[in-house]
């Protein structure tokens, strides 16, 4: 299947669906599409519906087809600032591990379904909880990172100590679990949390320097800023205007 990455750090990928092919999506996740293009909102079964509701995304899905004789094209684009990454599962043993709100888009030959963490404190303190997406088949995926994606190949035995929330996924010969990060003036100066999530390879990992929770943590934090200073400026203006 042919596709194209377009954009900086607000990125939609482009996808030519040859006639027949077919594509489906995060429901919402459409830009444009060419005119012959057949859009249908389905479940796909319900216990699939309920798999994805599980891991965070929609009941629904959107499929999108080529019924034409010529090629035709479809937009998805990211639901926030960062990247696109196009991920060949049959280039990764089949398996792919990933944070809840990075799926973007897939080819019909990948699914979606839940994966249980398999250690207790990854599942507590590892910021996604219990549960993560897996994807599996031999097509291909599109994935979303927040600002900068890092792509690293981890040899067997070596380990990478990651944010939990800058996580976007792993291949599933990675081993995932929690560190205690340690150190009393760590814990209580250090601003990275008191768990690190550490991956040991061998396998694909990928990474986001921008996680939404922490972009979604700076927006709250400056609206509360600019409430306080609205009010303040209202109590000024109030005191002035009445004399006292």
């Amino acid at each position: 299947m042919r596709y194209r990455i377009l954009g900086d750090d607000i990125q939609l990928v482009e996808v030519a669906l040859e006639p027949g092919e077919q594509v489906y999506a995060e429901t919402g996740a459409m830009a444009y599409m060419d005119g012959q293009i057949r859009m249908n909102t389905t479940t796909g079964g319900l216990i699939k519906g309920l798999k994805r509701l599980l891991v965070g995304e929609s009941f629904f899905m959107t499929e999108f087809t080529n019924p034409g004789p010529e090629p035709a094209v479809v937009a998805f684009a990211s639901p926030f600032p960062g990247k696109i990454v196009a991920l060949k599962l049959a280039e990764v043993g089949g398996t792919f591990l990933s944070q809840r709100t990075s799926f973007l888009a897939a080819t019909r030959d990948v699914d979606i379904s839940i994966a249980f963490t398999r250690r207790l404190g990854a599942g507590l303190f590892g910021g996604e909880g219990f549960i993560l997406q897996k994807l599996t088949g031999h097509g291909l995926v599109f994935l979303t990172a927040g600002g900068t994606l890092i792509g690293k190949e981890l040899g067997p035995g070596q380990e990478l100590l990651v944010d939990t929330g800058c996580i976007v996924g792993f291949s599933a010969t990675v081993d995932y679990n929690i560190r205690f990060v340690g150190g009393f003036k760590n814990m209580l100066f250090g601003g990275e949390g008191l768990f690190l999530a550490r991956l040991r390879g061998p396998g694909h990992v990928l990474l986001q320097s921008l996680p939404l929770s922490r972009l979604a943590d700076r927006i709250l934090a400056a609206a509360r800023h600019l409430q306080g200073e609205t009010r303040r400026g209202s109590g000024f203006w109030q005191t002035l205007l009445s004399g006292t």
